[in-house]
């Protein structure tokens, strides 16, 4: 059975990563569903949520019934990340996230070099942050350890996806002292993120709404012709049902990036609120 493809990524999020060293309650700003960002997305379909569950279903009969198998157990984790994306409540989520850990420690366990592993493991614990309060920032230091080594083991793994939450982390994490935030870090790996896999539109994406947050609105403005052509080979490319729910967030952003890119800019941030 395919696998559902996330509207990340943000979806690998698809899923926005963000930390704020201005609430004292974090839960809500850990891979939050595009949709819990934007009111004007409508919840995630039907099919997609039936899809998500099956693909859960075989995964998880698969796992039980080859324990030792890495590559049943990395698949069973993905689609632990995939209902736990899903869940309506924080003990659900935590319960599909926890299970999705375990398999993943299994498989480093047993295959430390398992890129899959390391990057789920990532994921999970993305998800498990979503559940926690101010415990959730203890979380952040392993999932960039964790992106971090499937990086170096498999760097274009979920079309560049280890560089992709490397740079959602950098982006979205408060700066030092309170964390990991930094805007050098995140430039670098969405560059590196684009250039690995260029025509996977969550990556060139993403890039443009860093920019935007940036201010950087006339490198946006400068990609739109290229954009537009990545966008026109990629429906060839990411075509079928598996895909239906990303293009349909890929597309609303897109239109989005494209209004934003001529808008005046928003007033500088101050000082504090800058990064590295």
């Amino acid at each position: 059975m395919g696998e559902i493809r996330r509207s990340q990524d943000r979806y690998a999020l698809v899923f926005t990563l963000v930390l704020t060293i201005l609430t004292a309650d974090c839960s809500e700003f850990f891979f939050q569903p595009v949709w819990a960002a934007d009111s004007s997305v409508p919840q995630v379909t039907v099919t997609a949520a039936n899809r998500a569950e099956q693909i859960f279903k075989a995964a998880e009969t698969r796992f039980n019934q080859e324990p030792a198998n890495v590559l049943a157990a990395w698949q069973f984790a993905r689609a632990c990340f995939d209902l736990a994306e899903l869940a309506a409540e924080n003990a659900q989520r935590a319960d599909f996230a926890n299970r999705g850990i375990a398999a993943c420690r299994q498989v480093i366990d047993r295959d430390p070099t398992n890129a899959a592993g390391h990057y789920y493991l990532g994921m999970n614990l993305a998800q498990l942050a979503r559940t926690k309060n101010l415990g959730a920032l203890k979380i952040v230091g392993e999932m960039e350890r964790e992106f971090t080594t499937a990086l170096a083991l498999d760097p274009v793994f979920d079309f560049a996806g280890p560089d992709r939450n490397l740079a959602m982390l950098y982006h979205q994490a408060p700066g030092w002292p309170t964390s990991i935030g930094s805007k050098k870090k995140a430039r670098t790996h969405l560059l590196q993120a684009v250039t690995r896999s260029p025509d996977y539109p969550e990556n060139r994406l993403y890039l443009l709404e860093v920019y935007l947050d940036w201010d950087e609105r006339k490198a946006v403005r400068d990609q739109i012709p290229s954009m537009e052509r990545t966008l026109e080979r990629a429906r060839m490319k990411f075509a079928g049902a598996e895909w239906a729910a990303s293009w349909a967030d890929w597309e609303r952003r897109w239109e989005k990036i494209k209004r934003k890119a001529y808008e005046k800019p928003k007033p500088a941030a101050s000082p504090r609120q800058k990064q590295d």
